[in-house]
């Protein structure tokens, strides 16, 4: 299992929020891809994307991870 927590904070605009993507395994054994989001201090949503393999939900986390990144998303934790 592998996840990132990522954080953007923007004083001028009152913005303080927060992603999660995490890549698990699935009760019947396949990958899925986690996805996270809210403001700092709520519960947030979540958002489960079932993949056949780990390698697919890896091809899916990788474009994500960048897109949040270009937004103005820094990491703040990370597991392996």
């Amino acid at each position: 299992m592998r996840y990132l927590v990522l954080e953007r904070r923007d004083p001028a605009c009152s913005t303080v929020r927060f992603d999660v993507l995490s890549e698990q395994e699935c009760l019947f054994g396949d990958a899925c891809l986690v996805r996270g989001r809210g403001w700092i201090g709520m519960a947030g949503r979540r958002r489960i994307e079932p993949h056949q393999t780990y390698q697919g939900a890896t091809e899916a986390f990788n474009p994500l991870l960048r897109r949040k990144r270009r937004r103005g998303r820094a990491i703040r934790g990370q597991g392996a």
